[in-house]
Formats: structure tokens, sequence, C-alpha cells
């Protein structure tokens, strides 16, 4: 071949290439596959679809630097929307009891605080000891009672003046008197569940 067939082009177009800001924020790849991971029936892990992880964050006033809890986090998919809608990773609280799904999640979060324990537990012994402005969940379905009382126990506006949000995933038969619903699910919301499930809110009166 001739090398004078190869000569650039004239006035060909250049652009600057701009180094990446050294302070910008990482950005969550949600395209990248995780390790798989072995999850046991009895953790009663069923994963939240990410479109609908999403749509809960979007349900608080405004995620930032607030005060945060994941309760039974399972692999993080309600954290990880909470973070892409502006959540500081720093200001959010993990709880997983599964030993492999809390290593998961470790791995995951790094800046995160991390109790890996059973969520029950963890509320008995932070209530009047922590409020989180914000609690975002999907709990057991078959204790969702009792995890809803104990992460309505550590819900505050932790003496900020602004009201505690609460959004969860439950059963359609679920009731609270302070909830309104968000958005009822189908019921092939869950590949391991087929349970009619909803979106609801719940908002803690602003402390005086």
């Amino acid at each position: 071949m001739r090398p004078d067939l190869y000569k650039p082009l004239a006035g060909a177009l250049r652009l600057p290439v701009i180094p990446r800001r050294s302070d910008a924020p990482e950005r969550i790849d949600f395209a990248a596959q995780a390790e798989p991971i072995s999850i046991d029936k009895a953790s009663e892990c069923h994963v939240t679809p990410p479109h609908i992880a999403a749509l809960m964050a979007d349900q608080f006033d405004a995620p930032g630097d607030k005060q945060t809890l994941e309760p039974s986090a399972g692999t993080g998919s309600l954290a990880r929307a909470m973070i892409e809608a502006g959540q500081s990773e720093l200001e959010l609280t993990i709880v997983e009891r599964h030993i492999g799904l809390a290593r998961g999640l470790a791995s995951q979060f790094k800046d995160a605080g991390h109790v890996n324990r059973c969520f029950l537990e963890y509320a008995e012994e932070a209530c009047g000891k922590v409020q989180f402005r914000q609690i975002i969940m999907n709990p057991p379905f078959s204790k969702v009672k009792a995890h809803m009382r104990a992460a309505l126990s550590l819900l505050g506006s932790n003496g900020h003046g602004t009201p505690g949000e609460l959004v969860a995933l439950v059963p359609i038969t679920y009731e609270h008197p302070d909830a309104y619903t968000v958005q009822e699910l189908g019921p092939d919301t869950f590949a391991t569940a087929k349970v009619r499930t909803k979106i609801i809110k719940i908002e803690q009166e602003s402390e005086q």
C-alpha cells in the first residue's frame, strides 16, 4: 500500500480532551451485573425491580444528606435507587441479617453504615436512641406488621423540623391509618412471590 494514500485530512476536527474532575460524583452503573449470590427461602428476600425502586425513591421530598434507613436491605435495590436520586451514602444505614447478603451490601456501599442482624432486634435496641428522617423498605411479607411497627418506632424529624417520611412496598392487604397508597402493583412484580402489593407512604408530623 502507498503511504501517501493515508495522509491526515485537511481541517480535520480536533476536540480537546477534558479530564474528569476529581471531585465529580461517581455514577452508579446499573447495567453492571453483580456477582450472583445464593439466597435461601428463609430470608424472604424478594428483590425490588429497579423501576419500582426508583419510583419509591422519588416519593421523598428531597433525598440528600438526611439520615436514611433501609431495613432488611437484601441485595440493595432500594439503597441504589436512593443514592441515584441524590441520597448521601454517608447518611445511609443498611440493615440485613443474612450474612451473604450483608457481605454483598458492604462491598457495594462502602461509605454506608451496616448492621448485620435482624431488623426487629436492631429496632428494639435503637428505639429512643436514634431517629431516621427517611425510611425506605420492602419488609418480609409474612411479618409485615411487625416490621412496619419497628420502622415507625425509628421514624422522626431528628430535630430538623421537617416530617419524617417512610415509603414501603407492602402486601395490598396491609393497612395503616396514616398511610396513603402511592400505587398498586401487579401480581408479576416479583418472580418468586405471586403476591399483590402496593407502595405506601407515611409522613410523621413535624416537631414544633
